[in-house]
């Protein structure tokens, strides 16, 4: 058995933070709620995590301090929660170092493969089920024990569909998880690249299938 993935929730809303940390616990997460950046930073100080999820507006100092904080003293994945929905604010946070930013109020299955996504690009876990065919580690996926030369995007759709694995992924899920895709044609382009980098024949796929009307599906 692997440890559950260990997360650091930072929202001083007691209601949202509560309605997040039960929500990623059935997910089989370990979540650690505080409430003040003062509190983040000690929790970070005395205790390893995989990933944060900071929001900006904390009742004792700004969010962006703690983010630069956060990365002075650890690599670890961080997702900006904020309501703040305007450029500057999201620019700002990835010039300090964020991973990926959520706006307010957060599609809870959204941040989820969002979470899945930042753990594997950092490199965070090696998951379990996708040992096999599939294995996911040292920010690289294998394929048949050879590794995959992967864009960065198809990196992350192959991620997603692998902790997804032999369940239907729709391509709205795929698009909204996903920010470097732009379109669910684009989205069509990168599956059907993934496709012939494993040998999987498009139209007589069996690895990575297309359920239509729906989305796309691992099949391992």
């Amino acid at each position: 058995m692997l440890k559950p993935v260990k997360i650091l929730l930072v929202e001083d809303d007691e209601i949202a933070s509560e309605i997040i940390y039960e929500f990623l616990q059935d997910c089989s997460f370990d979540v650690t709620p505080v409430f003040t950046a003062t509190d983040s930073v000690s929790y970070l100080r005395t205790q390893n995590f995989d990933l944060v999820l900071l929001d900006i507006n904390l009742p004792d100092f700004d969010g962006y301090e703690v983010l630069k904080s956060i990365k002075y003293h650890v690599s670890l994945p961080i997702i900006i929660t904020s309501a703040y929905n305007d450029t500057k604010s999201k620019l700002l946070a990835f010039k300090y170092g964020a991973s990926d930013y959520m706006v307010k109020p957060l599609d809870l299955e959204e941040l989820e493969a969002r979470i899945w996504v930042q753990l594997g690009k950092h490199g965070s876990i090696e998951m379990q089920e996708e040992k096999g065919i599939f294995e996911l580690k040292n920010s690289a996926i294998f394929f048949k024990n050879s590794r995959l030369d992967l864009t960065t995007t198809e990196f992350e759709i192959l991620s997603l569909l692998m902790k997804h694995k032999n369940q239907v992924v729709s391509r709205d899920e795929l698009v909204s998880a996903l920010s470097s895709i732009s379109s669910k044609r684009s989205l069509d382009n990168h599956i059907k690249n993934i496709r012939k980098k494993i040998g999987d024949n498009g139209n007589k796929a069996t690895i990575l299938k297309t359920e239509y009307g729906v989305g796309y599906a691992l099949y391992t």
